[in-house]
């Protein structure tokens, strides 16, 4: 191990795991928020005695939701009874060969009785990959929903705390290392252009997609196809969102899949008082039930092998995409977002946000 060894103990030990402590009794929707409130992306279910009862994860939670569990679900539905753990007297070397060889990216502490006292991570001995793929924004809508904020300004370029809405999403995608945009433009594409220019003065490279009519959200990757040789994110450029494209990116291709859209639970309620019936018999009522279902968040990851379904100079919108692909027999699947995201499509939207961003 590295002169940093007892360091990586210090910080392991002296980590206030307690941060993203979860009881028995809490929800999903508990732990999604500490899990929001950290970057460590595991949770640590104790009892009230700290003893370790098992671990959730980001990604437990992505498949307990894509399983039908609710937000509103304790978290034993979803709880990995049987965590990889370690002792306080294992050399940190051994630590990071044993999260190596089990694909894991983090390792509680415990004591003897069983008691958490620390917390490993695998960004404690080596910084997590960047994303290397290139991003695809969709930046070439009119925007009539976001009138009149768009009659003289391309959409993407509505600005939010200062800064148009596409350069959040350009430096929120930087920061995960993805350097590489192409970016699709048509109505008055020009503004983009002279203001973001080649992505210098961001420090990533900008090239253009010009449609010379609107394509739709999937349409002008035909124009692209010779530039997109490995998997690719694609983003609209109205989604303000914290996803993290990096683990995006790894569940796309962990799962095989052609396409990944990223969709996000939304809840609604029922106004009124619902009527169950049987052929004409009532057989019971339901008080303004709460329906849940999820909804297209607007972020993709795509396989090369998609281009080839769409026709160059096609309109086409991404479902239509995922549709085609999927009735061919291509494995498209869908990665469940619990991080912020905000679709900025109605000038309602855009109000709200910029009131909550002061």
């Amino acid at each position: 191990m590295t002169s940093n060894s007892g360091m990586i103990r210090d910080v392991a030990m002296s980590r206030d795991w307690r941060t993203v402590r979860i009881e028995s009794s809490e929800t999903i929707k508990d732990v999604i928020a500490k899990l929001d409130a950290s970057t460590w992306q595991i949770t640590l279910a104790v009892a009230s005695d700290d003893k370790l009862i098992g671990t959730i994860t980001d990604g437990d939670v992505r498949r307990g939701l894509l399983a039908g569990r609710r937000v509103s679900d304790v978290v034993t539905k979803i709880v990995h009874r049987s965590p990889l753990v370690v002792n306080a007297d294992m050399r940190e070397h051994d630590v990071h060969q044993l999260m190596r060889l089990n694909q894991v990216s983090q390792i509680p502490i415990i004591d003897n009785d069983g008691r958490v006292n620390g917390l490993y991570l695998l960004r404690d001995f080596i910084a997590p990959d960047p994303v290397s793929s290139k991003m695809v924004i969709m930046a070439g809508g009119k925007g009539m929903r976001l009138r009149p904020y768009t009659e003289n300004c391309p959409k993407p370029m509505v600005t939010v705390k200062n800064k148009p809405m596409l350069e959040h999403i350009i430096v929120r995608a930087r920061d995960y290392g993805c350097t590489q945009f192409l970016i699709s433009v048509h109505y008055l594409g020009h503004m983009i252009e002279d203001y973001f220019k080649d992505g210098k003065k961001l420090g990533v490279n900008i090239e253009y997609i010009h449609e010379e009519a609107p394509l739709g959200t999937a349409g002008a990757l035909s124009l692209a196809a010779g530039q997109l040789s490995e998997a690719f994110l694609v983003t609209n450029g109205d989604v303000l969102t914290d996803v993290n494209y990096y683990e995006l990116m790894q569940f796309h291709q962990r799962n095989q899949a052609v396409g990944t859209m990223a969709v996000r639970e939304y809840e609604f309620q029922q106004p009124y008082l619902v009527v169950e019936t049987s052929g004409m018999e009532i057989v019971g009522f339901q008080e303004k039930p709460i329906t849940s279902c999820y909804i297209n968040a607007g972020i993709y990851v795509l396989d090369p092998l998609a281009l080839s379904f769409i026709s160059k100079g096609e309109a086409m919108d991404m479902p239509e995409l995922f549709v085609k692909m999927y009735s061919l027999k291509h494995r498209t699947i869908a990665y469940p977002m619990h991080e912020a995201w905000v679709d900025v499509g109605r000038a309602e939207d855009l109000d709200n946000v910029r009131a909550e961003s002061g």
